[in-house]
């Protein structure tokens, strides 16, 4: 009782103190900036000063903190206090949420508050809402939820309450459309079934011929064969590195990386200026054989070969830890028991490697079908739900209920993905790390499995080092594909410095280049924390809801970046939560957009991880916060490496998602290219493009050196000292 009460002490303290120190809405120059230190009595006013100055309705809150307080002085036992803090915590974000919502601006809402107004909430807010949640989720504890702990209650709290504000709550301003009636003449349910199950969307006519499928089934074939490709190709790379005496590894380890630091458009175009109708490949052909030209790769074929090489490198970052972390105690076991090399991969091997091929899977499903890019540079004919839902939004005649109900279908796709990895991997252990010391070497593979990764993952390494050696040669002529002329025009407009009375960054891409580094930089760690947390909350704890919860962490990653956007648009354009032309919202975009990849990465790892080591550091009186800073990250150093390098890239290369939230003065890489490429500048476009190539190069190096290798047998650990 002691420590709940010291914890819940301390968050209210916390929350007071925010209330009464902090601007309690936001400031024009930003709050890092610290101008509001000068304008405390004016705009920068905290929630206190502008209470007792011109909005009452500000005292709302404290009645949560008082609720709260008076629990902690009169309560005499536990059971007491923690229902006086769930009560205060819920009372105080209740009003809080509710005097906010009911005055949008300059604009008020259900009658209440008329002919006021107030901006978007601050850090005083922000500061205050965190310490009555915690309130709510240390009273939480004290009920005996979470096994007692205020560790585990507080961050399922904290998850839950960011999911919903920057997933739910957005998507409802978008998703609420799919109900409108065509003449918009309100709500309804009459128009909307027809609609989402539409011949149009669902027609499967090409899987018998007999004419073209629906975006639906499109999107549903193109899915699930990309993540069967990536999950095969990953795990080749993986056994390659993990289980074979390769000498190029670092070589190819650079391979497997470079799709997935390349911004968009970048391997369409390479591929169109190679298998296009007039490409390089193409014309080969055609002179050399008399070749028919073709526009195969406008369509499937194309679409699906642009997204193997995009989405193999996040299948092989889920599967290099998971495919490190099998025991080879378990497999010089089966070995001794007469196995072959074949029969311990095959019985032994691969299914502890199940957790990881199922999240590769259902990763690589969702990329496919989210994916914007690749089928608009490739598409030609072939409709998707992403591109479609783009053209309703921005079309000529936008339609917001069409780009909400085709949402929902990604959505009903995604959740079929879900279900069906569930399915698959059922109840089953698969923990392969433990406490014990494990001082045996991985079983090599036997010489046909061995072969037929060299064969499958060699050629797609040599394939993807011509299209980066192009993507280099193209920078470095004048009009890629016509004038091979050599020269540096492209790099000394997007990149030139002068050296006059100090040095100037006089070239167009500076601008956009600090900024989209910056954003990368403070986001990047942001999601793999918020990733790995909830990894950690999914595998490791029990709660109610846990399923819900889990889907609800990779919705955002299911919509298209485009409905992302809009929605993020429409839900901060204005109070309570006022984000847009701000980098915050940038940044907030990205960790949410992102998440899923750090909690899938996270959960396959995880589940190697004993449950056995949880229990020892907790017997031997650490509580969850130790165990976890203790025992179970030092473990973790693959899926901590997948997350922070996808979450860095993916912020440097993103663009439908961003494509409507950036400004004048917070413009990202990806814009800038899209611009370029808009206006015919391909040299920029992929100077630009090859120079984030190898910053995102350098960053994922120095990332790999920071966190290093996960050490689990005494060899490796002998190796390492």
């Amino acid at each position: 009782m002691d420590a709940m009460r010291r914890t819940a002490g301390l968050w209210l303290l916390i929350g007071l103190a925010g209330y009464a120190l902090l601007p309690w809405y936001m400031v024009a120059e930003g709050f890092w900036s610290f101008g509001w230190l000068a304008e405390l009595g004016g705009e920068a006013r905290s929630g206190l000063l502008w209470s007792l100055a011109a909005r009452p309705w500000l005292w709302l809150p404290l009645a949560g903190f008082a609720v709260a307080g008076a629990a902690l002085l009169a309560a005499r036992d536990q059971l007491a206090t923690a229902r006086g803090l769930v009560a205060g915590g819920v009372l105080g974000l209740v009003l809080m949420a509710a005097q906010g919502l009911a005055i949008l601006g300059n604009r008020t809402r259900f009658g209440l508050f008329e002919g006021e107004t107030q901006p978007g909430m601050g850090a005083g807010a922000l500061v205050v809402a965190a310490g009555l949640l915690f309130l709510l989720t240390t009273g939480i504890s004290g009920l005996g939820r979470g096994r007692g702990d205020a560790f585990i209650t507080g961050l399922v709290g904290a998850i839950v309450a960011l999911v919903g504000i920057f997933v739910f709550y957005p998507m409802s301003f978008i998703l609420i459309r799919a109900f409108e009636l065509r003449d918009g003449a309100g709500l309804g349910l009459s128009e909307f079934l027809p609609r989402f199950l539409a011949p149009e969307i669902w027609s499967a006519a090409c899987l018998t011929g007999l004419g073209n499928c629906g975006a639906a089934m499109n999107s549903l074939l193109l899915g699930l064969s990309t993540a069967t490709g990536t999950t095969l190709l990953g795990l080749a790379f993986a056994l390659i590195f993990t289980r074979t005496a390769f000498p190029a590894k670092r070589l190819l380890r650079v391979l497997t990386i470079l799709p997935i630091i390349t911004p968009p458009f970048v391997i369409g175009l390479v591929l169109i200026l190679l298998f296009g109708r007039s490409g390089t490949i193409t014309e080969f052909f055609s002179d050399a054989f008399g070749w028919e030209k073709t526009r195969w790769l406008y369509g499937f074929w194309g679409v699906w070969l642009a997204q193997m090489l995009s989405f193999t490198p996040i299948a092989f970052l889920v599967l290099i830890g998971v495919v490190e972390g099998v025991s080879p105690s378990m497999e010089e076991a089966s070995q001794t028991l007469d196995a072959n090399r074949w029969q311990t991969f095959r019985y032994i091997s691969l299914p502890l490697m199940r957790p990881g091929l199922a999240n590769a899977f259902l990763l690589g499903f969702i990329e496919s079908v989210a994916d914007f890019g690749n089928p608009l540079v490739l598409g030609g004919n072939f409709n998707v739900l992403s591109t479609e839902i783009y053209f309703a939004i921005v079309g000529t005649v936008a339609d917001p209920a069409k780009a909400a109900i085709l949402s929902m279908i990604l959505l009903s796709l995604t959740l079929g993905a879900f279900v069906a990895q569930r399915t698959w991997l059922g109840r089953k252990n698969y923990a392969t790390v433990t406490g014990k010391a494990d001082s045996g070497q991985h079983a090599a593979l036997n010489p046909g499995l061995r072969w037929t990764c060299y064969l499958v993952a060699l050629p797609w390494a040599a394939f993807t080092l011509v299209l980066y050696v192009l993507i280099v040669f193209g920078s470095f002529v004048k009009l890629w594909g016509y004038d091979h002329t050599i020269t540096l025009e492209h790099y000394k407009r997007a990149f030139g410095i002068v050296v006059r009375n100090g040095v100037h960054f006089t070239g167009a891409a500076w601008d956009s280049y600090f900024t989209t580094l910056t954003i990368a930089a403070i986001a990047a760690p942001l999601t793999a924390a918020v990733g790995l947390a909830t990894a950690y909350l999914l595998v490791r704890q029990k709660f109610a809801g846990k399923d819900a919860f889990e889907f609800s962490t990779m919705l955002s990653f299911a919509i298209p970046g485009t409905v992302i956007g809009v929605a993020y648009v429409m839900a901060f354009n204005f109070p309570p939560i006022e984000l847009t032309g701000t980098g915050l919202i940038l940044i907030v975009v990205f960790i949410f957009r992102n998440m899923p990849v750090g909690v899938r990465g996270g959960i396959a790892a995880m589940s190697q991880l004993d449950k056995s080591l949880d229990e020892a550091s907790i017997t031997l009186g650490a509580n969850s916060a130790t165990t976890l800073r203790r025992v179970i990250l030092p473990l973790m150093g693959p899926a901590i490496l997948a997350a922070l390098t996808y979450s860095f890239v993916r912020a440097i290369t993103s663009v439908s998602a961003v494509i409507f939230l950036v400004s004048a003065r917070y413009n990202m890489a990806t814009s800038f290219i899209v611009g370029r490429v808009e206006n015919g500048e391909y040299g920029i476009a992929i100077a630009y493009a090859a120079v984030l190539i190898v910053t995102m190069l350098a960053a994922i190096l120095a990332l790999q050196l920071v966190i290093g290798r996960r050490t689990l047998r005494r060899a490796d650990r002998l190796e390492a000292h």
